[in-house]
This record gives C-alpha cells, structure tokens and sequence, in this order.
C-alpha cells in the first residue's frame, strides 16, 4: 500500500468501516512515534558538546532504512524522524551553553554571552525556560513562512522558468552558495569544484565511464552517502579528534550554582522578551530561506540586533547583554530555531538544501525514492492527484507535530539533558566513527563503500584544517547530476545551441547574476583582511 492509499482510506474510514481506519490509525501513529523519537533524540544530541543534529541524521537514516525498507510507505516515517532531530537539536544546543559555558552546537554559541551568567546567578531553570519559549517561537513562525511560501516559490518557478532558465538558477545557487559559506569566494569555488568533481566520477548520462581510470569500482560512481557522511560527519569526528588529542582536556564541567529567586517565566518577562524574539524570527527565516546560510550566521545576526535595540530602549535597571540579559538568550535562540523550517524552502521549491541538516532530507529521498524536491512537487492537478503533493503536506503535518512536541514537553526534556556534559570526547567520537561507517556498510553492503567514505573523511578534514567549507562540495555533489541532466535537456531543447545561457535574457541575468556575487564577495574578503 502507498502512503496516497493510506490517505485515501483515512479520508474515506467513516465510510469504509473500522477496518479502514484501523490501517489509517496504524500508519499515522507510527509517523507521530517516529516524529516524537526523533525529535527527543534530537535533544540528546544537542545537548553533547561536540555533536549536531547532522550527526545524529547520518547515522539514523541508513539504519531506518534497513528497518523500513526502501519503499515509499517508508518515506514519512523516516522523514519524521529527521525533521524530529533536527528541531530537537537545536533546542537541545542551548542546555550545555547555559549551564556549563559549552554550547552543544555551533548555533548555540552566541547563548553562552547571556545563559552561563544567568546560570552563575542561580537563574539557569529560567534561562532554559527562556531558551526553550523563545525557540519554540522562532520554529513556530518559521514553518508557518514554509507552509505559505514554499508551494507559491514553487509554482513561480515552475510556470515562468524554462530549462535554460533553470540551468542558469542552478549555477546562481552555487555561485552564491560558494561566496557566502566557503571562507572565501576562492575557497567556495574549490570546494565547490571538488564536489563536481566527485559527482561526475563514473558513468555518466552519456554511458561511458568517466574518470574512473579503468577501476570498476569508480566506474560506478562514489555513492552519494559515502561522499556526504565522508566529507561532513567523519572529516568533522577527525578534525574533533585531533583538538582533543591536542587540549588534553581533564577538567570536569563547572558545578552548577544552587538556585535563587524565581525560576518561572512570567507573563510580563514574556511580554518584554516578545519583540526580540519578533526580529530575530525574522532574521533567521529570511537568513534560512537563502542556500547555505545557516544558523550560525542567523544567531550571531540576531543576537547583534537585539543588542543594538536593547541598547537604546532599555530600561535603567535592566541587564547588560553579555551579562546575564535573557533578552540576549531570546534573540540568539528564536534566530536560529527560525533556520530549521525556512531552509527547506529552497529544497521544496528549488530542490536545493539550505543547510546540513536539508543536505540529509534530500538524502533521504534520494535513496528511499518516491519524492523528488523541486518545483514539480505543487504541481496539482484536478484529474490526477500528484503523489509527491500529498508526500510534501505530510512533510508540513511531520512539522507541525514535532513543534507540538516542542511546545508539550520539549521544555521537561530539555531542562534534564544537563548530564550529557559529563561524556567525555575521547569516548564520543570513536563512538561516532563506528557508528557512522557500520551505518554506511548497512546502506551500502560494499567493503570499497567505507574506503571511499574514510578517503572523503581524510578529504573532509584537510578541508578544515586549511579553511575551506566542506558544506559547498556536499551541496554540489548533491546539485551536480541534476545541472548536468539540465543542461543537457536544454542544449537539446534549443537545437544543440552551446551559448543557450548566453541566448536567453533570463539564463544571462543569472549568469550574469553569479559573476557578480562572487566579484563582489571577493571585494568584500579583500577589504575584511588585515
């Protein structure tokens, strides 16, 4: 049975009997189980130093694949799960960046400035609880812009742009992509060129082996799940493993300070904490609706606007940012929860991950099949039901369950994550090692898969220790067969005419379009240097 099949019988199980609803029953409960475990997981996650929801996601999507299987009725329940990490980790990041001045991700790191001297005040429930509100605020109105935005961007896309335009879209999105995550404008552009690289090892389009210097294993291509957890999850536990053989840390986490005063937030601390979190939900939609962003920029925008505001409005008696503000808390957190819905609009609407986290929903399409993210996806019809319509609004009503989650007992399950601090790296990340590469062996059932995966690994880490962004060569790797399969459509299409993108006004606007992103960032670099 498909998941449409399983619609339509709840649809019509009023009419059809108990039976009906009973199969209807059976599937939703398991997508709201997979929903909840994800998103608890999440928080568990995120409040490890040292891991990410990406990190989670790698390792749980082959393992629920070789649970559920590779067929469609597989596809919400493990898309559930994801999108339950991903807003439980970032909820979760805040915990040990309030009690122990060590954010649990990247993200979080701005809610270190306020939440640990509100900790050392004997405060930290309260900022917990104003982390926690402030997120949930932000994720909240981030999906609702997801719901509203993403099936009209679709549809602009679909109706007006032709494959030339599209081809031209595509290289816009890299180009950008490569001046605004790479360290660089050139640095983007070689990681950039390496991902291409990558992708177009093997057979291509063309049925001739390209690249592959006579080896049948190359000749079929680097699987794309060797190549996204190699370069983002094992670079990333090498270059982990290498800070902590160098810091030799032995120190235990700070103690918490014995709470004093009221730890309850109350209706006038939210009514002053509103208009923070106003902006910088804001800010980190309109930041997580552009490709490669991230949170991080979004936090650390948020939290300078806060602070701005706060500066000039503040009343006599109020806390400094940096000193302990929960207003300080409420712009970093509400900005970067907002990034975890907006980022998928590009990948609705565009078929482009905004971010890590949307580079492993994409993955999951890729190999569970039965959803194919782009414009095409709104495509509604009044004769034939478009099934990837109906997968896309069970993608919105996974969303809403798991913000339902967040608003319920997010906040319990986040405020007893504390203990996660006291695991100590050096068992953390061989841990991740090993569970990382038995889950690319369990997708794969290939020996040459995890040689692969550890030669993008060692990849993945030179990349960091020479500052390159491995997000941009995962991104196009990702984006590469597809530009390659419309270029080559639209140099049909327009009767083998190699200047096709020069030839059409819009294709050039964006060509065009990308030059001037990357001159302009490059400019931007040159005068940022010392």
């Amino acid at each position: 049975m498909s998941i449409l099949d399983y619609i339509w019988l709840g649809v019509l199980a009023v009419f059809q009997g108990p039976e009906a609803f009973t199969i209807f029953g059976i599937a939703v409960s398991i997508t709201v189980m997979m929903v909840l475990s994800g998103f608890l997981f999440g928080i568990l996650v995120g409040a490890t130093p040292g891991l990410a929801g990406p990190f989670a996601m790698a390792i749980s999507l082959p393992i629920l694949i070789s649970i559920f299987g590779y067929s469609p009725d597989a596809l919400l329940p493990v898309m559930g799960f994801l999108i339950g990490i991903m807003k439980g980790a970032t909820i979760g990041g805040a915990v040990p960046a309030i009690l122990f001045n060590t954010p649990g991700t990247p993200d979080a790191f701005m809610t270190t400035l306020d939440g640990y001297p509100m900790a050392q005040r004997g405060q930290a429930k309260k900022a917990l609880r104003v982390a926690h509100f402030s997120s949930a605020s932000g994720d909240t109105f981030s999906d609702i812009v997801l719901f509203v935005c993403a099936p009209f961007l679709a549809i602009l896309v679909e109706s007006y742009l032709d494959l030339p335009e599209k081809t031209g879209l595509l290289i816009l999105s890299l180009s950008f992509i490569a001046a605004v995550i790479g360290g660089s404008p050139g640095k983007g552009l070689i990681s950039i060129g390496l991902g291409l690289l990558a992708v177009y090892v093997g057979t291509g389009e063309d049925f001739y082996p390209r690249l592959s210097m006579g080896s049948n294993e190359l000749s079929r291509g680097f699987p794309i799940t060797t190549a996204v957890l190699g370069v983002l999850i094992i670079g990333a536990v090498f270059a982990g493993l290498e800070e902590t053989w160098r810091e030799n840390k032995g120190a235990k986490p700070a103690q918490i300070v014995p709470e004093t005063g009221d730890q309850k937030l109350s209706w006038p601390e939210i009514k002053r904490l509103l208009p923070f979190i106003s902006r910088s939900a804001l800010i980190g939609t309109g930041i997580g609706a552009l490709p490669g962003v991230g949170s991080t920029l979004a936090a650390t925008l948020g939290y300078s606007v806060g602070r701005a505001r706060h500066a000039k409005t503040k009343a006599a008696d109020a806390t400094e940012f940096g000193r302990g503000a929960p207003e300080g808390i409420a712009a970093t957190e509400a900005a970067n929860s907002a990034v975890s819905g907006a980022n998928l609009i590009p990948v609705l609407s565009l078929g482009i991950p905004g971010n890590a986290a949307a580079v492993f929903l994409i993955l999951a399409t890729e190999s569970i099949g039965g959803f194919n993210p782009g414009p095409a996806v709104f495509r509604f019809s009044a004769d034939v039901i478009n099934p990837e319509l109906v997968v896309a609004f069970g993608l919105f009503t996974c969303m809403t369950i798991a913000n339902l989650f967040n608003w319920t007992i997010g906040g319990v399950f986040m405020r007893s994550m504390g203990f996660m601090i006291n695991i100590p790296k050096q068992l953390l990340l061989p841990s991740v090692l090993l569970l990382t590469l038995t889950a690319i062996y369990v997708q794969e059932t290939r020996l040459e898969a995890i040689w692969f995966a550890l030669g993008f690994g060692v990849l993945g880490y030179f990349m960091r220790v020479i500052g390159i962004s491995p997000l941009p060569f995962v991104i196009a790797f990702i984006l590469g067969k597809s530009l390659e399969e419309t270029a080559r459509q639209a140099y049909s299409a327009t009767g083998n005419d190699p200047f096709f993108l020069f030839n059409n006004p819009i294709a050039l606007i964006f060509i065009l379009m990308s030059v001037a992103v990357i001159i302009f960032s490059g400019r931007k670099s040159k005068k940022a240097a010392p």
